[in-house]
């Protein structure tokens, strides 16, 4: 855990224990209090608590925003739009051009493989030599080099 983390728990921990004690404190005193002032206190509650459901009813369902928590992170989850499955559709087109990429990345790849096994081929077919040469352990090390001194003579 980060020390964030232990911060946010730390501080909910403390609201919680002053929350615990102020209504302790306020229950002790309202033992205290007279009939009257703790009948006015209760309607007063009461027409708060109505007040605050009609407003949480009114208001607009789009206005409304609901804390979602899930693995330890928040988010705002507000209501569903109508241009959101278009936003989640442009979000996957960086998505269709790495896939795309990467496949003309591999048929590249995959191309010059084949040019780099014909030119072979082609070297071994056109070239006079005996056939015990190829059975040689040694004669693909010789293309190779073979190969090397050639494009040494052209650059020349």
């Amino acid at each position: 855990m980060n020390k964030l983390q232990h911060t946010a728990q730390d501080l909910d921990t403390r609201m919680s224990r002053f929350g615990l004690r102020l209504t302790a404190g306020l229950s002790e005193q309202c033992e205290q209090l007279p009939p009257d002032i703790s009948e006015r206190l209760r309607v007063a509650r009461e027409q708060a608590l109505l007040k605050a459901r009609s407003a949480r009813l009114a208001q607009p369902e789009a206005a409304r925003q609901t804390v979602v928590q899930a693995d330890g992170s928040l988010g705002l989850q507000g209501p569903k739009s109508p241009g959101g499955r278009w936003l989640k559709l442009a979000s996957l087109g960086p998505l269709l051009l790495l896939v795309l990429g990467l496949l003309l990345i591999q048929h590249s790849q995959w191309y010059q493989q084949i040019m780099a096994g014909a030119d072979l081929d082609a070297a071994l077919l056109t070239d006079k030599l005996p056939p015990a040469a190829y059975g040689d352990p040694g004669f693909s090390e010789y293309l190779s080099n073979e190969g090397e001194t050639a494009d040494a003579k052209q650059e020349e």
